[in-house]
């Protein structure tokens, strides 16, 4: 297969193939960060909070699972290739999530709704996708880099999560140990009588879970048996933005790579899914205001996700699935930023009556 597609192509298909995944999660069971946020704050509902949850559960598992069975070596994976970094956790997240909320989407979300002819998310893709690297490599970066300083591990450095702290301390083995909290979060999930109900979007969470996974393990494999130092990845969506405008621009120069083709995925499956629920149709952005927001918001989306070394898919499901310290705080960062951002638009910091 290797010989025929090459490595940098067959890791963008394993991208393609986890993105259609998360692209139909997200146009058939309405997973997105920002409305879970949202119900949650302002709906009085969980569900969709819990299908994040479900996510993770599944991500982890999984992918502490194929630890277990030696398909993923954790050394190898990106998240945990790189010292944490606290205040770059809370500041991105922060940021991050204060653009979400002003853009009316996540990097994700937007790629999602520009699947279903939302041309208002054309906007915030291309916006979000410079800005991060500006942040990356741009004129920004050396000051990114000095704020914000990321330190590769050194050889034999314990790594960066969760689940290898507590091997560390009890020798209790770490994927066992991962698999098992997996588990737990997944059925915590359902101890609500409405999400017991909410079958379907039960089902689109387990596979938003699994599209990690396969990232994971796809990048994994590309890497040991192909002839090219592919990064053992899995769906973050920040960089991959600029890196599909890139290459949509210097095709001839560059390769695909996994993150352009699971930009490309979120695109095909939120297509497929806004077409099979008939929702696609063509929008634009009518209110010149609200364009200005949404491009302020992708703009800090960019940067914030840079610094937080990645964005609410990478760190809430990707990171999240491999126990990274920096997950849990960037997520919870990520919602407090969001809170503020809506406050901000419903009631203009208002104080409450």
């Amino acid at each position: 297969m290797l010989d025929v597609l090459g490595d940098t192509n067959a890791a963008a298909l394993v991208g393609l193939i986890g993105g259609v995944l998360l692209g139909l999660a997200a146009r058939l069971g309405r997973f997105c960060t920002l409305g879970a946020i949202e119900d949650l704050l302002y709906a009085g509902s969980s569900v969709r909070m819990r299908m994040w949850g479900i996510a993770i559960g599944t991500a982890m598992t999984g992918s502490f699972g194929l630890m277990q069975l030696g398909l993923l070596n954790a050394p190898d994976a990106s998240y945990l290739q790189f010292g944490w970094v606290p205040w770059a956790s809370v500041a991105g997240g922060l940021v991050f999530g204060y653009g979400m909320a002003m853009a009316g989407n996540c990097g994700f979300g937007a790629l999602a709704r520009l699947g279903g002819g939302d041309l208002r998310s054309f906007v915030i893709v291309l916006v979000m996708g410079l800005a991060a690297y500006v942040a990356i490599s741009g004129p920004l970066a050396k000051l990114r880099v000095a704020a914000f300083p990321m330190r590769p591990l050194d050889p034999g450095e314990t790594l960066p999560g969760i689940a290898h702290l507590v091997e560390r301390m009890t020798g209790l083995s770490a994927p066992v140990f991962g698999m098992a909290l997996g588990v737990v979060i997944v059925a915590a999930m359902f101890t609500t009588p409405d999400m017991r109900k909410a079958r379907k979007q039960a089902f689109w969470a387990l596979n938003a879970g699994l599209a990690i996974v396969i990232g994971w393990g796809g990048t994994q494999w590309v890497l040991d048996t192909g002839f090219t130092p592919v990064p053992v990845e899995s769906h973050t969506y920040s960089a991959p933005l600029g890196d599909t405008i890139l290459y949509l621009m210097t095709a001839s120069g560059t390769s695909l790579n996994f993150g352009v083709g699971s930009v490309a995925g979120v695109l095909v499956g939120a297509f497929i899914g806004s077409a099979l629920k008939g929702h696609f149709r063509w929008e634009a952005c009518e209110d010149p205001r609200e364009l200005k927001r949404q491009i302020g918001g992708a703009v800090l989306m960019g940067f914030g996700a840079v610094v937080a070394f990645g964005c609410s898919i990478g760190q809430g499901l990707s990171a999240f699935s491999l126990l990274y310290y920096g997950a849990p705080v960037t997520f919870l960062a990520i919602m407090a930023g969001a809170a503020l951002g809506l406050r901000h638009l419903i009631s203009g910091f208002a104080p409450a009556e």
